[in-house]
């Protein structure tokens, strides 16, 4: 069982248990595939910063990744997330993945736009065979063995059924009927603060000549 959750903060929660009581799960290692749709993205030095407090493990699949493009200039990328288990669930595992909103085209009439998270891929190993396993694999995935190895290992593409449907982000974006208004406030307030700076810089500055 699947459940995905993503916090107002940008957070994204996952969480999966087994429908089943499994002995010996402590052998096992879950690896999810989570495609980030182009109008979200993950910072990789961020990502860092977290394995590095051991907070999470997570890793971009994605080359030429651009974290300031646009939505519109930007392609989905791939995150791969090794889940940990449960300490308060003995058949659970759990990931933790920071995302964040892309900038967004403005709209003509509606002042937000929708972005749809996809469920990702749950990909197992396990040290031991278990015919229970088995049942719930579908096919085989090449992948690392770990965060930090680059061993290739053979992952089970586990079959699953998600609690939730897909997460549907509502993200506020601004009005095109706006744009005359923003532009002028801009350039009045870009004008004032400009010349405060100079007013300053001659009254209080010294020159030498």
């Amino acid at each position: 069982m699947f459940s995905p959750l993503l916090r107002v903060l940008g957070d994204l929660l996952i969480k999966v248990k087994f429908g089943e009581s499994i002995e010996d799960l402590q052998t096992c290692r879950l690896l999810i595939k989570q495609d980030i749709p182009a109008g979200l993205f993950v910072d990789p030095y961020e990502l860092a910063s977290l394995r590095e407090r051991n907070i999470t493990e997570a890793v971009m699949v994605s080359e030429n990744f651009d974290i300031e493009a646009p939505n519109y200039l930007s392609k989905e990328s791939e995150v791969l997330i090794y889940a940990r288990q449960d300490s308060q669930c003995i058949d659970c595992f759990q990931a933790f993945l920071p995302v964040h909103y892309r900038y967004h085209r403005p709209h003509s009439h509606d002042g937000e736009t929708s972005i749809v998270v996809n469920h990702p891929d749950l990909l197992m190993f396990c040290d031991q065979e278990f015919p229970i396993l088995k049942c719930w694999a579908h096919s085989k995935v090449a992948a690392p063995c770990a965060l930090e190895n680059e061993d290739i290992c053979q992952w089970n593409k586990m079959k699953y059924k998600s609690v939730y449907k897909n997460v549907t982000l509502q993200v506020p974006v601004g009005l095109t009927i706006h744009t005359s208004l923003v532009c002028s406030v801009t350039l009045f307030v870009t004008i004032l603060c400009s010349t405060l700076i100079l007013v300053a810089v001659f009254k209080y500055g010294y020159f030498s000549l």
